[in-house]
């Protein structure tokens, strides 16, 4: 029985082992389509259909299937965050294609305003999760946190120029989680760090070792 339960364990850390990282996948789809979007914010092109397809198949679907992936590491930062922005990008989308199909009335600028609102703070909350992950996951969750805030800002105001900072505060935001994304995979790649991502939870494990050793 004994040599059984041992089989069975190391079967289980070697399907563990085999999971790719799902984490480049989710920044990416949050990344890519962050930018577009905010492109649009920031008043270059309209609104289309070429930012609503990027916000139900890589930011809303490849952002669920990475969250999905993210539970089954037993990654609970992870698989709350990609879930989550990954339906905030579907529900987005709805607001805005549900109206024209006769499924109630547009969103009023009040309502978008306590919409954006809420995603903020949730991504404030998140955000401080991420003191405990890395300088990247910091910079990629504070300026979302911020863009959500000026984003609600402008909608119940309606003033075009909050709007408009916003858009580029988000292009900014969406590279940023284009960065950390292919510095996982190009690091994973060599096997070294290529890009740095100014890991924190690592350190601080060190630490904790070294000090658990010592005693």
């Amino acid at each position: 029985m004994k040599n059984a339960s041992n089989t069975q364990n190391n079967t289980i850390v070697s399907l563990k082992e085999f999971t790719a990282n799902p984490a480049p996948l989710g920044l990416l789809g949050f990344g890519m389509t962050t930018v577009l979007l905010n492109i649009h914010n920031a008043g270059y092109f309209p609104m289309n259909t070429m930012i609503l397809a990027m916000g139900i198949f890589f930011g809303g679907m490849a952002q669920v299937i990475a969250g999905i992936m993210e539970f089954k590491k037993n990654n609970t930062f992870g698989a709350t965050a990609f879930t989550s922005y990954g339906f905030f990008w579907l529900s987005l989308v709805g607001t805005i294609v549900m109206p024209g199909l006769g499924m109630g009335e547009a969103a009023s600028a009040q309502a978008m305003a306590a919409y954006l609102f809420m995603w903020g703070l949730f991504t404030l909350g998140m955000f401080v999760g991420t003191l405990r992950i890395s300088k990247n996951l910091q910079i990629v969750f504070g300026s979302l946190t911020l863009l959500f805030f000026l984003l609600a800002l402008g909608d119940f105001t309606g003033n075009e120029m909050i709007a408009t900072i916003a858009g580029y505060e988000g292009i900014f935001c969406g590279f940023s989680a284009i960065y950390g994304a292919l510095a996982q995979v190009l690091n994973e790649v060599y096997g070294e760090e290529v890009l740095p991502l100014g890991n924190v939870t690592t350190v601080k494990k060190a630490a904790k070792v070294e000090v658990a050793t010592s005693k």
